[in-house]
């Protein structure tokens, strides 16, 4: 199943150069497990309910082991300094949803065990 490392970044003022060699590097220690960039703080974005002050960064993973080996992984590890010095944030790893998932079916599910709860 898919994993996503989903992350929102409020980059400071200035556009330090340790983040910019973040940002030449970061793609590369990807490859060994299958991840690549579905959002990258796109320049365009519309914000429809609360408020986004950051940059949202998407990127996709064939499975929860492959994010957190690559999350872990010296090659990314060397690089992360480079940008935690200087963009503050937040970065979590989820498992997306299986093929065929459909929401009516979990709030069944949820509707279900409440009604054992309260019986």
């Amino acid at each position: 199943m898919t994993a996503y490392a989903i992350a929102n970044l409020v980059p400071s003022a200035r556009l330090d150069d340790e983040v910019l060699a973040y940002m030449e590097r970061v793609q590369a220690t990807f490859a060994p497990y299958g991840g690549r960039f579905l959002v990258h703080g796109a320049p365009q974005r519309e914000v429809c309910e609360g408020q986004w002050p950051g940059a949202l960064v998407i990127v996709a993973f064939p499975s929860m082991d492959a994010a957190r080996g690559w999350y872990d992984s010296p090659a990314y590890r060397e690089i992360l300094p480079l940008r935690t010095r200087h963009i503050a944030g937040d970065l979590l790893l989820i498992d997306g949803v299986p093929e065929g998932y459909e929401a009516a079916a979990t709030a069944a599910h949820l509707r279900a065990a409440q009604a054992e709860q309260e019986a």
